[in-house]
């Protein structure tokens, strides 16, 4: 008897999967790929809300925006965020693997982000992320930026759950993972 799938979710045509990390927090993910690899199975997975990083803003022109990889002691911060958002009928959401905001969101304009290609503005990490929210915390400047590129999570499968791959094994299968959907799409 083979051990039950992760539950999907919704009726949709894209399956959803709820992924957990390490510290139990969770990301609802749209189902992309299913690979198996040494008797396991893996999950290309995106977030079904739209992920987003925190960036501390430069204030002077010798500055660079930082994107805040560690949110540990950043909750003050997201605070203040949370309330930003709320005006806008978005929520912020600590997920495994990222942040994420639900709510109805506006598309980028296309138009918009090439004319900021054309303005000289490809130079650096500015047509990557497009800017969500900026708010003050801590007589700081912030910003949500959305990531322009997909966002993909690599999650095991266990037996009816789906765990976040992280760390030693992410860098493991990666590779893997992605020669497995080179030779897919060539077949396909």
């Amino acid at each position: 008897m083979t051990p039950e799938p992760p539950e999907l979710i919704g009726s949709g045509d894209v399956p959803t999967v709820l992924v957990k990390d390490h510290a139990d927090r969770e990301i609802l993910c749209f189902l992309e790929h299913l690979i198996p690899l040494d008797g396991k199975d893996y999950a290309l997975l995106t977030p079904v809300d739209t992920p987003v990083c925190l960036v501390r803003m430069a204030e002077g022109e010798d500055e660079k925006d930082e994107v805040i990889e560690s949110l540990e002691g950043a909750e003050p911060i997201l605070s203040v965020a949370d309330v930003v958002l709320q005006e806008h009928d978005l929520t912020l959401v600590r997920s495994a693997v990222t942040l994420t905001v639900s709510g109805e969101l506006e598309e980028p304009d296309p138009d918009e982000l090439e004319d900021d290609i054309e303005d000289g503005e490809d130079d650096d990490e500015s047509d990557l992320y497009e800017l969500l929210i900026a708010f003050r915390a801590n007589d700081q400047e912030y910003g949500l930026y959305i990531p322009l590129d997909p966002f993909f999570v690599v999650a095991r499968i266990e037996g009816s759950e789906a765990v976040v791959v992280e760390g030693e094994e992410f860098e493991r299968i990666q590779p893997r993972i992605e020669a497995e959907l080179d030779e897919r799409e060539r077949e396909g």
